[in-house]
């Protein structure tokens, strides 16, 4: 049987399991970034293209410490750097080293958006978007998220006639079976009629085959008393 040098050790551990999960929890709801829901973007070569970038925190942030970096094979370097001071600034650039690039961002209106644009695209500059955030107001955690830029000649034409065709065949199916219930009611109404209707002529009926038998409460002809 464990001693109770053994209970007191799995007891400390289930205690310090809690407390770095009691930790980490705070951190796993704060800081959040997103890029969109599309992993890969196109763009073709000589226009510009938006690369998004939004932020948030249940904490609220202070002197938010943001950049921008691009990455494709060996090469890597910073595109953008800047800071938000808190939720009522909009961000501001300290450094950046394209012209191409304009920061699109703003806090107002609770976006806390830092976005940038990047015009005269070129097909070198196909490669790994990433957006960094760093916020002090929570022990300087950062969170970031990627994009992938894909630069072409052109962008190609999908052909949704497929789609089309599948999503006409469906709403053939559900017009049909809408259709059919419909129908299906109609008859139950005219069946239920029918049958109120039926219901009745058996009453009236009856209530006439009762006079003509001259039961009590018939019109039947009365005859008149005998003469002695």
């Amino acid at each position: 049987m464990p001693g109770a040098g053994d209970r007191g050790a799995a007891r400390a551990r289930w205690l310090g399991t809690g407390l770095l999960g009691l930790f980490l929890l705070p951190v796993s709801l704060s800081l959040e970034v997103s890029v969109g829901k599309a992993t890969t973007i196109y763009a073709v070569n000589g226009t510009e293209i938006l690369l998004p970038c939004t932020f948030s925190s249940c904490f609220g942030f202070q002197d938010l410490h943001f950049w921008w970096s691009y990455n494709i094979s060996d090469t890597y370097r910073i595109l953008i750097d800047g800071t938000v001071k808190n939720e009522k600034s909009d961000p501001k650039v300290k450094f950046k080293n394209d012209d191409r690039i304009t920061l699109e961002g703003s806090t107002k209106e609770k976006m806390n958006n830092i976005s940038i644009l990047l015009r005269n695209l070129e097909f070198s500059d196909t490669g790994k978007y990433t957006c960094h955030v760093q916020n002090p107001k929570e022990n300087n955690f950062q969170h970031q998220a990627t994009i992938f830029l894909q630069v072409v000649d052109k962008l190609e034409e999908v052909d949704n006639t497929v789609t089309l065709i599948i999503l006409g065949v469906v709403g053939g199916v559900i017009g049909l079976l809408i259709l059919i219930l419909l129908v299906k009611k109609f008859i139950a109404f005219i069946i239920k009629k029918t049958q109120e209707k039926k219901k009745e002529c058996l009453v009236s009926s009856s209530g006439n085959d009762n006079t003509e038998n001259g039961l009590p409460g018939s019109k039947a002809e009365e005859k008149p008393p005998t003469k002695v």
